[in-house]
Order: structure tokens, then C-alpha cells, then sequence
């Protein structure tokens, strides 16, 4: 869109391959897959960006191998697609995949990363994994990244730190699991806390009325999420931006 209105009044095909210089990758969450993203893949070619959504085996390795494998893929994607031109890189990512890209983030700047959405990260770990754990059939539903997922100050990614790039989450505080919402302390999504979404250093945050498992096909979820993709900031009446500026 940040182009669409020049496109209109000049040069159409000019002004779509300028578009095309953004790439984003979309990362789902854990026991998901690509096609949980399908949806906001569409919607976002249909603004004029190059999308990859990449599908990663969330239940087979840790947080560290699958953010190598997962990002490594995407980025492959977008040099493929840009060839030898000039493109800035984008995520877009639910629930486990923002932990991902934080963790990969602290190992491997990327020196051409415009801006980052997170929708339901759990930033700061859930207590539904402090719970359950110990469980077989969690940890076989879940895998060993599951367990990387805990609030305990030793897990990984409450050793992540804070972020140091353009990033807005999205929260959600609809439940449609009963019992998992009666296991987290606060305000929730069915699986993560609103306070556990956030992280020091972002820069706008937004919550909905949405729930976890399908925030990431809402209408006016979508329609944030190429708010700041565009333009760095939620267009919304509930958002909180400039958050980074403080």
C-alpha cells in the first residue's frame, strides 16, 4: 500500500515490481503449520508484498535448531525471489515462531530487516507449560521446543533479553479452552497472557478480541499487522504506539 496510490496514477507496472521489494516471512506457531497462515499469506500479496511462509517441524527440535532451519529457509526464499536486486525482509509470526526469530535475531543480525509483527508470542514463556510439562502426552504433543516455553527465569526464552528492532505484538483476551485459561493468572488468550506477549523495546501494542489458535485469520488482525508493515505504528483506536521512543 505505500506505493498503491502512485501506482495508480502512474506507471502500474513499474510501481508493482517497487512493491515487490518487500519480502515477508511468515512463521507459524508450535504444532502448526504453514497452512494455519495461509490466510494472511493471501492477504498480504494482495498488498503488494513478496510472501514466504515457511513450514517448520515445531515437534521435532528445539527453539535454537528450528529457528536456524526455519529463518535460513525464509531468507533463502527472499533472495531467490529478489535475485540481485535490493529488498528489505519482514516477519510476520504466531505464537512460538516470534520466540524464533528473537532467538535468531541475537545470533545473526540481519543487516536488510525492516519491521517484525508477533501475534500471542509467549515472550515470557506460559504458565500452561509450568503446568504440564512433566506430562508424556505434552511432551509428545509439543516436543522438546515446548518445554523451552516455561516462565521459569532459566528458560530460554526468558533469556532472550529485550528486542532491538521495529516490532509490534498483537494480544489477544478471547478464550475458547475453559480449562487452560483457568490455569493462567491473568487476562489471556487461551494459552498466553497479555502480559506474558509483551517485551521491553517494542515498539506499538495492540490487543483484540481474539483468541489464540485463530487470531491469525481475523479481519482486523490482518488489517494491523499491514498497518505496521506500512507504516511502523497499528492504526487503531486501542493501539499503543511509539512504545520504542520512550
Amino acid at each position: 500500500m505505500r506505493l498503491l496510490k502512485i501506482c495508480i496514477l502512474t506507471f502500474t507496472f513499474i510501481c508493482q515490481f517497487a512493491i515487490a521489494k518487500d519480502c515477508v516471512i511468515l512463521l507459524h506457531g508450535l504444532a502448526r503449520n504453514a497452512a494455519s497462515m495461509a490466510e494472511l499469506e493471501t492477504r498480504l500479496e494482495q498488498n503488494g508484498f513478496w510472501v514466504a511462509n515457511i513450514d517448520y517441524p515445531s515437534r521435532s527440535e528445539k527453539i535454537e535448531t528450528l529457528a536456524e532451519l526455519a529463518i535460513h529457509s525464509g531468507i533463502s526464499s527472499c533472495q531467490k525471489y529478489a535475485q540481485n536486486d535490493p529488498f528489505r525482509i519482514h516477519f510476520v509470526t504466531h505464537s512460538m515462531g516470534g520466540i524464533l526469530v528473537r532467538y535468531y535475531l541475537s545470533k545473526h543480525p540481519i543487516e536488510n530487516l525492516a519491521r517484525v509483527v508477533m501475534l500471542g508470542p509467549p515472550n515470557k514463556g506460559s504458565e500452561v507449560v509450568d503446568k504440564f510439562k512433566t506430562l508424556d502426552f505434552f511432551t509428545w504433543l509439543n516436543g522438546p521446543a515446548g518445554q523451552q516455553l516455561s516462565t521459569d527465569k532459566t528458560s530460554l526464552v526468558n533469556q532472550l533479553g529485550n528486542v532491538d528492532f521495529p516490532l509490534g505484538i498483537i494480544a489477544g483476551n478471547k478464550s475458547i479452552n475453559w480449562i487452560l485459561s483457568g490455569i493462567l493468572p491473568n487476562a489471556d488468550d487461551g494459552k498466553v497472557t497479555i502480559a506474558s506477549t509483551k517485551i521491553q523495546g517494542m515498539c506499538s501494542f495492540l490487543v483484540l478480541p481474539v483468541t489464540h489458535t485463530f487470531m491469525m485469520t481475523n479481519d482486523i488482525v490482518e488489517t494491523q499487522v499491514l498497518s505496521f508493515l506500512e507504516s511502523g505504528q497499528f492504526m487503531h483506536e486501542k493501539a499503543k504506539n511509539n512504545l520504542c521512543l520512550d
